[in-house]
């Protein structure tokens, strides 16, 4: 597979007039993309994208999760459309991601850097090669897949080598009094002059093939990382001052960096000590690839900011720190606990040892733990190791015997909210300016927690309007039973316009209704509320389903001009099995017949409710055989974002047939299982089953 990555990442880049590219696949762990093969960077320097969750929002993400194409032109582009990616890496570039799709197989994304197009957009040309080369790399992958081979990606990514042209001049630039260094694109030095020999005091033979932070380790230094990523991401020369060693009195050098398609070139010469040398310059060392990653810590203030904004949940909020903090700073544990009642409640928790964090669930604000401390004091703490922490809280129980911990307050306008707890598996220091980030960052989080606090207070409200206006239970009839289930959209309040019903109609008749209002949140509800109660006052009146149908459209136009809705309505004889049904723009029912054989209906439909008040709604006959089960569900159920539709309602089909003979209230919970696992659900969920029995009136 690694050759085939390889080559499809080569020749995109070529093809498009790139200058790095790479392709995430699937992790094993869900819902994860792992870079697996990149070529025009040097790895290290982008750790922190290695790793994408596909809920988040950047631009690999977006491409595989929608399935659609992704082009950003420029650095504005990126911005306006994804402003975490531009924290980041703030740099001129453009971008280009395909998904990697095979069918209904999503195996990853295919990306291409090259430089910016300001106000010009990616041509048809462009766009089309690089489909055709997502499509290429699809069939081989797929083609693996076949064979067995599972096509994921969990470990570092591996580095693909695009041809290099012939180094030239090399007899000139040794003339030169300033050290000079070439630099490809994966980080590695292919030519030093002398100057850079005498400059370094490391021969020429020492230094080739060695990647350019193991070679001079004081350019790894954190601080200069952001002038290596510029470098590499766009075509803008980049200048910096440089710390040389450790040695006393300090030894400052110039550094000017060259980009070119196929790597960098590096100068060196004396300079004079900068008017401002950061004091964190004292101490060179700790950089690219150290175990805290630092990397990144620069820029996550912006970039965790940004993404708290669109967490809306507590929940939500703990999984953007899970995402965004800890592969900042290197952690590998995060707690975080929430004040009610004087008493600390552990909300969130990642990377500890199963149950050892429930000891702590609950304690009282006067018991002495680091936990409680750095809230009660507003102070955060910090431990290089454990024996720190254990010597500072004897008998402390601990999770384990090496690495550190950062206990952080959050502490939100002056308000107590709770504290987080950051751990590390290794021991490691932490530098002023880390420990001002963190302590900035805890802030953030404590704004966004509270803010979901009263959300999560308003969700309750919202929940128990839900529970209201839904039907508390269905009729009871010898010959058909029933059984729904509802599931709220996760994104914004957990109410929304998906509603079902069953209607003793009269003359033995049942009404089984199933429908969805266009949006989320308490208007669509309210809506709902009104549509259903239409609903059954037509069906008590013994109206004909089209009629039920147009009556409830009339009112719905005459109620909210702009707001639609879809429906579908099942009038049932349960005697005899006979039925009447209209659609007004939803989904089509599915029938399980006796045998098993499970079908899709086609039932003739008008438009969605609310739009045209002419609308006619044409009449469908079917019959249910004794033994049958009608399958009545909102679009939430077989949709996906990047996925058919139609692949969803067949997946659902296909599950309906395997569900029976289990009893029906099992039946609907496995069907709507899956899709109540999902963290992320954008659209609400009702689901009406009707298994006619054939048992006594």
């Amino acid at each position: 597979m690694a050759q085939v990555l390889a080559r499809a990442a080569v020749e995109v880049v070529t093809a498009v007039g790139g200058y790095a590219g790479g392709v995430y696949l699937r992790s094993s762990q869900e819902g994860v993309l792992q870079m697996a093969m990149l070529t025009g960077l040097p790895g290290p320097l982008f750790r922190p994208w290695w790793r994408m969750n596909v809920s988040r929002p950047y631009p690999a993400a977006e491409s595989y999760r929608s399935g659609q194409s992704v082009h950003l032109a420029d650095a504005e582009a990126s911005m306006r459309r994804f402003p975490q990616l531009m924290a980041g890496l703030p740099f001129p570039f453009a971008s280009m991601f395909e998904p990697v799709t095979s069918g209904t197989q999503r195996f990853g994304v295919l990306m291409v850097l090259r430089p910016a197009t300001p106000g010009v957009p990616v041509g048809p040309e462009d766009r089309e090669r690089l489909r055709e080369a997502a499509d290429r790399l699809a069939g081989e992958l797929a083609q693996l897949a076949a064979a067995g081979d599972p096509v994921i990606w969990d470990g570092d990514p591996l580095y693909a080598e695009r041809p290099a042209a012939g180094e030239g001049a090399g007899e000139t630039v040794d003339r030169l009094a300033q050290a000079v260094l070439s630099v490809n694109r994966q980080g590695r030095i292919d030519y030093v002059n002398t100057a850079a020999e005498r400059l370094l005091g490391i021969v020429g033979p020492e230094l080739r093939g060695r990647m350019l932070w193991e070679a001079l380790p004081w350019l790894a230094h954190p601080a200069y990382e952001d002038h290596f990523r510029a470098v590499f991401m766009s075509t803008e020369p980049v200048h910096f001052p440089a710390r040389r060693g450790r040695q006393r009195p300090a030894e400052w050098v110039s550094v000017d960096l060259y980009p070119g398609a196929d790597g960098v070139t590096v100068t060196i010469g004396a300079t004079e000590t900068p008017a401002y040398a950061p004091t964190s310059m004292a101490d060179p060392g700790g950089g690219l690839g150290s175990p805290a990653d630092r990397t990144s810590a620069l820029y996550r203030p912006v970039a965790l900011a940004i993404a708290l904004t669109e967490a809306v949940t507590a929940r939500q909020v703990s999984a953007v720190v899970t995402e965004e903090l800890l592969p900042a700073f290197g952690g590998r544990q995060l707690a975080i606990y929430l004040l009610d009642e004087r008493h600390l409640h552990l909300a969130w928790e990642t990377g500890f040892p199963q149950g050892f964090l429930d000891r702590f669930d609950g304690v009282a604000l006067d018991v002495r733990l680091p936990g409680v401390e750095t809230l009660t004091s507003g102070r955060p703490l910090f431990f290089e190791s454990m024996e720190h922490l254990a010597a500072a809280y004897p008998g402390i129980p601990l999770d384990a015997h090496v690495g550190a911990r950062a206990f952080l307050p959050l502490i939100a306008s002056g308000r107590p909210v709770g504290s987080c707890i950051l751990g590390f598996d290794t021991p490691r220091g932490f530098s002023p300016e880390e420990r001002t980030v963190l302590t900035a960052l805890a802030g953030l989080i404590a704004q966004a927690l509270e803010r979901a606090r009263r959300y999560d207070s308003e969700a309750a409200l919202a929940a128990g309007l839900q529970s209201a206006l839904l039907p508390h239970r269905l009729p009871v009839h010898g010959q058909v039973e029933t059984v729904a289930r509802y599931l709220p959209g996760t994104q914004g309040m957990d109410i929304g316009g998906d509603w079902y019903d069953v209607v003793e109609a009269g003359g033995g008749l049942l009404a089984l209704v199933i429908g969805d209002v266009q949006g989320h949140g308490v208007a669509a509800a309210a809506t709902m509320g009104q549509l259903r109660s239409s609903v059954r006052a037509f069906a008590l009146t013994g109206s004909a389903p089209d009629e039920v149908m147009r009556g409830t459209n009339q009112l719905l136009i005459d109620l909210d001009p702009g707001q639609f809705a879809s429906c579908c309505y099942v009038l049932l004889d349960p005697a005899s099995g006979s039925a009447q049904a209209v659609r007004a723009g939803h989904p089509q029912p599915l029938l399980r017949h006796p045998d098993g054989r499970t079908e899709v209906l086609d039932l003739a439909g008008g438009v969605v409710l609310g739009i045209d008040p002419g609308a006619s709604y044409p009449i469908t006959e079917l019959r249910l055989a004794t033994g049958s089960v009608l399958a009545l569900y909102t679009d939430g159920l077989v949709e996906k974002p990047g996925i058919d539709i139609d692949v969803g309602v067949e997946r659902l089909r296909s599950a309906l047939a395997a569900a029976l003979p289990t009893p029906l209230t099992e039946t609907a919970d496995r069907l709507i299982s899956e899709a109540g696992t999902t963290a992320d659900r954008p659209d609400d969920i009702a689901l009406l089953l009707a298994f006619r029995t054939g048992g006594a009136a």
